[in-house]
């Protein structure tokens, strides 16, 4: 059973204009901070200036740490000038209806319901029986600097999406028919063409027809968020802001590594390590992505894109987690080039926002060794992790279309 309260204070854009100016993508969807200051400049008004403050300078050279005192009093000055901006407005004691529309997936829906979650309905050894299950560890350094930014503002800006079983189909139609009876209070566009709608529930009888809806529901999976939920445990708030979508409505793009090696790896150790766990063969000039379970494409420099499947026996098809391709990668061809550790600074995780033509660009240009590309986790794999109780490899979900953040915000002094 899953519980979801109203917001008391939520803060929220005035209208669609609104929406456009003050909402952006997270600040997990960037490659640096170099990136989020262009994405600021270029959108001042937008919240990336609240989450990522430190970049909200005049100057790229300028960006002190994130989670420096300037950095977080830069922060609270922000949100303080956004919630007084002729943007943004108060929504007292509401639910919100959530729709994406993503021209990539014609005929999908994806529709879910937006509150307050309970912290301790998170699955952990304290709370067992919790029903919302993360599938991922949580870096305490990481959620930490997400709980001073909610000091720091006073309030939850950060989404945590989750994702539902529905089996019945009765949480998904139940929301289409409430949003279909309304028009959105306000939408936005997003990454990738997507639409971004919201409806906002404040009729108390409506609030409590979707609680039971909700509540039907046996568990939830995180699915991108865990250190947003983390953050507000760690602080011992009761609450945190979640979005809660059908599961099948949902949709897992790729999420690729760029790998620097270590200084004794040359190319002849990528290609002893490569045979030693796959059967390779030559992938032809054009960028690989693979689309197939158990497919991974490899690119080094002068030696173009290869393809490579797993040798029997490397694949642990009873072991939910070690038979995603994420974790076969790098237990065998990561480790076997010495970065064992999935947290070496040596590998960086790259959403579905780039493509297999940047990555390869990335180290034609020298500032990688190798891209290494890997097939989307399946939605059916995802479960399965979650259901077996085990953690999926880091960075390996790259949930998409994404959230985007400062479409609903809660003041925390309206708990």
């Amino acid at each position: 059973m899953l519980t979801i309260r109203p917001v008391p204070r939520a803060l929220v854009p005035v209208d669609s204009e609104a929406a456009r100016r003050v909402s952006a993508r997270n600040y997990d969807e960037f490659q640096g901070d170099a990136e989020i200051w262009e994405a600021i400049r270029r959108a001042p008004d937008s919240v990336l200036s609240v989450t990522m403050a430190h970049c909200a300078v005049d100057s790229p050279t300028a960006i002190p740490p994130g989670d420096s005192e300037a950095s977080l009093e830069l922060a609270h000055r922000n949100f303080q000038r956004l919630s007084a901006s002729r943007f943004t407005r108060e929504a007292k004691r509401i639910l919100y209806l959530y729709e994406i529309v993503d021209p990539r997936r014609p005929g999908v829906r994806q529709i879910g319901l937006g509150g307050l979650a309970r912290t301790n309905e998170i699955r952990t050894e304290d709370t067992p029986d919790g029903p919302i299950i993360r599938n991922e560890g949580v870096r305490p350094p990481k959620a930490r600097g997400r709980a001073r930014l909610i000091e720091a503002t006073g309030a939850i800006i950060g989404t945590v999406n989750n994702a539902v079983p529905d089996e019945s189909g009765a949480f998904a139609a139940a929301l289409e028919r409430h949003a279909d009876g309304t028009a959105p209070d306000f939408e936005t566009g997003g990454s990738g063409d997507t639409t971004h709608r919201i409806w906002l529930v404040a009729e108390p009888g409506a609030i409590a027809r979707l609680q039971r809806l909700l509540a039907a529901e046996p568990e939830a999976y995180v699915a991108d968020g865990n250190h947003r939920s983390a953050a507000a445990a760690m602080l011992g708030y009761e609450s945190f802001l979640a979005v809660f979508f059908p599961a099948d409505r949902m949709g897992i793009s790729p999420y690729n590594r760029l790998v620097r090696l270590p200084r004794e790896r040359d190319a002849a150790a990528v290609d002893a390590a490569l045979e030693r766990s796959f059967e390779v063969s030559p992938a032809g000039d054009e960028p690989l992505q693979p689309r197939e379970t158990h497919v991974i494409g490899v690119y080094a420099a002068g030696r173009g894109w290869r393809r490579g499947t797993p040798r029997s026996g490397v694949v642990d098809a009873a072991d939910a987690a070690a038979s995603i391709d994420h974790d076969i990668v790098q237990r065998t061809l990561f480790a076997d080039l010495g970065l064992a550790d999935a947290t070496d600074e040596r590998l960086t995780f790259v959403g579905a926002n780039k493509d297999a033509a940047w990555l390869a660009a990335e180290v034609d240009g020298g500032r990688a060794d190798l891209a290494v590309t890997l097939p989307a986790v399946t939605m059916r794999q995802f479960i399965e992790v979650c259901r077996q109780r085990r953690m999926m490899p880091p960075k390996s979900t790259w949930f998409e279309p994404k959230i985007r953040s400062g479409l609903v915000m809660a003041h925390l002094d309206g708990e």
